[in-house]
């Protein structure tokens, strides 16, 4: 018996339709970065556990610390799916301090974020090129987990107008190396990275705008039917307030939720997306 089979977690509720056939279903995901203690992380969780019932055409996941898993896999919603926010390049062996795809899947972790703008840059230490960040997102999926894939410009990208440029060649080092099988498996999430924990976020229209080029990217790049099927986050600066607003553009097919996921407001996103 696997761990997360072991476990008895509450069970969740839905609401609503389900997405139509051949519909891309919403995708909210959270992503608590490094934060919490014991005691936060079961109150967040908790709260959680209580908010009510989920949109029945959406699908929701956490983005754990990964000390904070297992807590997460005993005691969160069993309608809430648990993210890694990292996983190594490597499977098991000699590679001090990584975490392998193998062992999350085993441990119960379904999804992992990939290509954070956080991890792209670096804190202290060498950032994540795209090539890496593909190679990983390549292992993650051969050992079963599903990826959000992170992309986006900084200000001065935006302002000099090259937002696509930087999107294309982070997106294109995936294209390089995963099949279209693969992107079965693949979320993208966009955050524009002047937005993530800034307060500033797109307008709904900037941001179905480059939704739409990323789409458009994809048909040409990897096939038609995969930017009709592959969903598309939005990650800068989510929220209760905005969420609605964000979500019923075209091609906004989530978020990717950081401060406003350690709150209750992130049920607020939730609760935001569209009705079929």
């Amino acid at each position: 018996m696997s761990f997360s089979s072991a476990c008895k977690r509450p069970s969740g509720s839905s609401k609503g339709t389900p997405a139509p056939e051949g519909e891309r279903k919403y995708l909210i995901g959270g992503n608590w970065k490094c934060n919490g203690t014991i005691a936060s992380l079961e109150k967040i969780i908790s709260e959680f556990n209580a908010a009510g019932p989920i949109p029945a055409n959406a699908e929701v996941v956490i983005g754990c610390p990964a000390m904070h898993i297992p807590i997460a896999l005993m005691s969160l919603r069993d309608d809430i799916e648990i993210a890694a926010q990292n996983c190594s390049l490597t499977g098991c062996g000699a590679y001090t301090g990584e975490i392998a795809a193998s062992q999350l899947k085993d441990m119960g972790v379904t999804w992992v974020i990939l290509g954070h703008s956080e991890r792209r840059e670096g804190f202290g230490m060498a950032g994540e090129d795209s090539e890496l960040v593909a190679k990983k997102t390549k292992k993650a999926i051969e050992e079963g987990l599903k990826v959000m894939f992170c992309i986006g410009e900084k200000k001065e990208e935006r302002e000099a107008g090259t937002t696509m440029d930087v999107c294309a060649s982070q997106l294109k080092a995936a294209a390089d190396i995963l099949s279209k099988e693969d992107w079965a498996n693949v979320s993208i999430a966009y955050e524009p990275v002047w937005a993530i924990g800034t307060g500033l976020t797109a307008t709904p229209e900037m941001a179905q705008e480059t939704h739409a080029n990323i789409r458009a990217w994809v048909a040409e790049n990897v096939g038609q039917d995969v930017a009709d099927a592959v969903r598309i986050q939005y990650g800068g600066s989510m929220k209760g307030a905005n969420a609605a607003d964000l979500l019923a553009q075209a091609d906004i097919d989530g978020g990717l939720i950081g401060g406003a996921s350690l709150t209750m407001d992130f049920f607020n996103c939730v609760n935001g997306v569209p009705s079929p």
